[in-house]
């Protein structure tokens, strides 16, 4: 790629980022592109270490036991609460015979 470039190529070249760039800031150009390169070479080494180490084996352990599915349950509606039934004054008793009224 950069074959072909010859030193009066590579002087133009350096010239023009220094126009573009200006001195103040070339070294501090140059300083985060030596960090961000040192950050890229560690993290491609790790990368490869990583590839390159076994992967401990775990113990295996065996298959849990598949759950029946519940069965569904019907949605539950909550009922609104009912009014209380009038009480009579007198109940009829359950025996089966009416009340003997003394005014009858």
């Amino acid at each position: 790629m950069f074959g072909n470039l010859s030193g009066a190529h590579l002087l133009i070249l350096l010239l023009v980022i220094l126009l573009v760039f200006g001195a103040p800031k070339l070294p501090g150009l140059a300083k985060s592109l030596g960090q961000s390169m040192k950050i890229l070479k560690k993290e491609v080494r790790e990368l490869s270490d990583d590839e390159k180490a076994p992967q401990p084996l775990a113990s295996p352990e065996p298959p849990a036991a598949p759950q029946p599915p519940a069965a569904p349950q019907p949605p539950v509606v909550p009922q609104a609460p009912s009014a209380p039934e009038p009480q009579q004054a007198n109940p009829a008793p359950a025996t089966g015979q009416q009340s003997q009224n003394p005014a009858a």
